[in-house]
């Protein structure tokens, strides 16, 4: 399945330095319709204005609301229940990686990570997607 480069993704990072690191190999990648939030809950206002996302790419990390949280609260709402969600993390943490399996991720990404795993990641997301019939 060809995965449409004009999709919309959401990056979730409270480090503005990490968004811009992330939207550089998205846009590498020929993804060009990104939009950004600093935490889980200024992500939710943005998915909750945005029923055309594609794609959430979030930090594990983050004050106020942080991703694992974020994940959860997708997961719950049924208009965006099977919405991709792609972790970033710092941490290979067993618990942790077995706590966002529970909750539904779609992938992971450990940092650090270049554009070339980016894309696999993206890839397999996309290519796991049960067909729409």
């Amino acid at each position: 399945m060809a995965i449409d480069k004009n999709m919309k993704i959401l990056v979730v990072d409270d480090f503005s330095m990490m968004r811009k690191v992330i939207k550089n190999i998205l846009k590498q990648l020929d993804f060009h319709v990104i939009l950004e939030a600093e935490h889980g809950r200024e992500a939710l206002e943005i998915i909750k204005n945005n029923d055309d996302l594609s794609l959430i790419i979030t930090d594990w990390h983050m004050p106020i609301m942080n991703g694992l949280e974020l994940l959860i609260a997708i997961r719950k709402n049924p208009p965006t229940a099977k919405l991709p969600v792609l972790m970033v993390t710092a941490e290979a943490l067993q618990e942790n990686i077995l706590a966002a399996i529970k909750a539904g991720v779609s992938n992971f990404v450990v940092k650090p990570f270049d554009a070339n795993m980016m894309k696999e990641k993206i890839d397999k997301i996309f290519n796991n997607l049960p067909s729409e019939e």
